[in-house]
């Protein structure tokens, strides 16, 4: 494709504009029935590039399940990103919008049979294992593939512990998996961890680097030599967390370790990192109670339930299951007072509480609570229960980024000359010096 042509579901705003004035502007316009999710895709291209400033040898492969907005998507292909993809469905997508088989990794240690044929039948090839059935199943139904050793390496400080589910202990069941592989003669062709999702430990990706590395060296004396080393995700993405203590570690790790010259490739899959900050939701007060609490001393104490039109069935599902931190923004009108308030999502389940205690200043039926943040998992895991409606995606992009979007469109036929998945591990990109990230003020009402 020449010409990246501007889908209709996208509104382009000026470049002197910011998505501050854009949430104003939603927030002035309703109340809505359903929640909003503003997606800021500059917020997305200025991640990417940060990416690629940071950690350079690290190409991303963006984790599909993270955000699977199709804008999003596409702009990460644009930008030449690879994709970390779970299932068949996310596989079909992908490949349906020309990404090509070599920039997917198929990192699901736990794969059903026709996922495994699909994978073959479009040469998926690059996929994770964690156990010896996996690696028979894989030999049986696609026995060429190139695989990946998923290793287990926990954070402590993490949101969700992956290790939980997925990855093999790299002392007592690694070398033995590898050991049968050989047997097997299945192709592995490197090693992969996942530290946890939404890490706050950056040290840890050091240490499981440093792992990774006694197990290229121990596949050497089994008759592998190495190419891949899979860094996984876990790196935070919220608009107050930056990945600088994350990169340095895993620079310092990899230029130990993995020296430039021994022609190991590295990649990562980063989810939240590139989405979190990008949309920010705006619900609306569909109703209100007031309720007067008896204290132990005999007093009253008045307290506030506001519910909204988005809940733990909505947005909020991680603030409820993983402990996820929900910060409403509210104006604050003239003379309100603040009152201890609960604030709840719109079903009937008593268990769609968002905020069980929290200070705010009073509000009114058709108010505006607005959530920065919200684009790790908001959407995915929404669902209709009551009949509900899942919250309803705005896109904006400004006109300068859309240009530069045009050009790497435009030039994908020279970009195709060359390999996405060069030995040295650096992404291709051809608009460095171009492009000017803004830098967006948190949004205040």
């Amino acid at each position: 494709m020449s010409v990246l042509e501007c889908p209709s579901d996208l509104t382009l705003i000026s470049d002197d504009m910011s998505i501050g004035d854009v949430i104003r502007d939603v927030v002035r316009m309703g109340p809505h029935e359903e929640p909003l999710h503003v997606l800021d895709l500059d917020d997305v291209v200025r991640k990417h590039y940060g990416w690629c400033a940071q950690m350079p040898r690290v190409k991303p492969y963006y984790a599909v399940k993270c955000n699977d907005d199709p804008r999003i998507l596409q702009t990460l292909m644009t930008l030449g990103t690879g994709f970390d993809c779970a299932s068949k469905g996310e596989m079909e997508r992908m490949l349906g919008y020309g990404v090509k088989p070599e920039s997917i990794i198929f990192a699901q240690p736990a794969k059903s049979i026709p996922s495994l044929l699909y994978a073959r039948s479009k040469q998926v090839s690059v996929m994770t294992f964690d156990g010896a059935v996996e690696l028979e199943k894989i030999h049986q139904y696609y026995p060429e593939a190139r695989l990946v050793l998923r290793m287990r390496h926990d954070s402590l400080k993490v949101r969700c512990s992956l290790g939980k589910k997925f990855g093999c202990d790299p002392i007592a069941e690694a070398p033995e998996l590898l050991r049968y592989a050989a047997t097997l003669r299945m192709n592995v062709i490197g090693i992969s961890f996942h530290v946890g999702s939404d890490c706050d430990e950056h040290e840890v990706y050091y240490e499981a680097v440093k792992i990774a590395k006694g197990l290229f060296e121990y596949a050497k004396t089994i008759g592998y030599e190495f190419t891949l080393l899979d860094i996984g995700g876990g790196f935070p993405g919220d608009n107050d967390k930056p990945i600088d203590r994350y990169a340095q570690a895993v620079n310092v790790a990899i230029d130990q370790f993995f020296p430039a010259e021994s022609d190991i490739r590295i990649i990562a899959e980063p989810g939240r990192y590139y989405v979190s900050s990008a949309v920010t939701l705006v619900s609306f007060v569909d109703s209100k109670r007031v309720m007067k609490e008896k204290q132990p001393d005999g007093t009253e104490k008045t307290r506030m339930y506001y519910y909204l039109n988005d809940g733990i069935f909505g947005t909020f599902y991680c603030t409820a299951h993983e402990a996820q931190p929900a910060i409403p923004i509210v104006e604050r009108k003239t003379g309100a007072k603040d009152f201890p308030t609960s604030v709840w999502g719109p079903t009937c389940d008593v268990m769609d509480l968002i905020l069980p205690d929290v200070m705010l200043p009073e509000l009114d039926v058709g108010d505006s609570v607005v959530f920065e943040n919200c684009g790790a998992y908001g959407q995915v895991l929404a669902c209709r229960f009551n009949g509900f409606p899942l919250p309803k995606v705005i896109a904006y992009l400004r006109e300068g980024t859309w240009k530069i979007l045009q050009d790497l469109t435009a030039a994908s036929s020279a970009i195709s000359a060359r390999s996405l998945d060069s030995s040295d591990g650096k992404l291709l990109v051809t608009h460095e010096s171009s492009y000017t990230p803004i830098v967006e003020a948190p949004y205040l009402v």
